[in-house]
């Protein structure tokens, strides 16, 4: 099976997102769909030929979950984008939910932004952990890495430079009240349903 990319042209014109960031940054996209393709039509070839326990398979296997959540990861974080924001449903189940877990919307979201204004590069994160019953915060370093085993991603910032410093160089902070601006919370809340059911 082939990735086919996610056109995410419609989000170009998004306040406080330059077309040229946006337009690098789906290049950027473009190139994990296209790596984490060229990589199973890698394996597939080596398994072909026997070579599945060679120490170059080995090495293509630890490099394709690079690939595939680079890939995955921005197609959720242009998938909870949306040009002029459409805001959470404060009589939604997810607001309920964010209350509970961080005793207000308002906690929820300084806590949120916090996270993403650590210095380093990665992801923010919501997740929710669905044995746990429970929102988490988090931080995930590189693609591959830190993610919180079993539970679902409900919402994902970008905070690589790349998501940012073409517009607003060092000034993490600006690109985050850009980013909560351009928030698709009917994107999050559906995440969230189908993630709780």
């Amino acid at each position: 099976m082939k990735y086919q990319a996610i056109n995410f042209e419609g989000l170009l014109g998004t306040e406080g997102f330059s077309n040229q960031l946006l337009t690098n940054h789906f290049t950027l996209y473009n190139g994990y769909v296209a790596n984490t393709n060229k990589l199973m039509e890698e394996f597939a070839e080596l398994e072909k030929q026997g070579k599945a326990g060679t120490p170059q398979y080995a090495e293509m296997k630890r490099r394709f979950g690079w690939e595939f959540d680079g890939m995955r990861l921005h197609e959720l974080y242009f998938g909870n984008m949306v040009k002029g924001s459409l805001a959470l449903d404060k009589s939604s189940k997810l607001c309920a939910k964010i209350a509970e877990d961080f005793g207000s919307f308002e906690n929820w979201e300084k806590l949120f932004k916090a996270a993403g204004a650590m210095r380093g590069i990665g992801w923010t994160m919501v997740y929710y952990d669905a044995a746990g019953n429970q929102l988490l915060n988090t931080w995930i370093n590189e693609h591959d890495g830190g993610h919180l085993a079993g539970a679902a991603p409900i919402l994902i910032m970008d905070v690589f430079e790349h998501a940012f410093m073409i517009d607003y160089g060092l000034k993490r902070a600006d690109y985050i009240e850009a980013f909560f601006k351009a928030i698709d919370w009917k994107a999050v809340q559906k995440r969230f349903d189908a993630a709780s059911r």
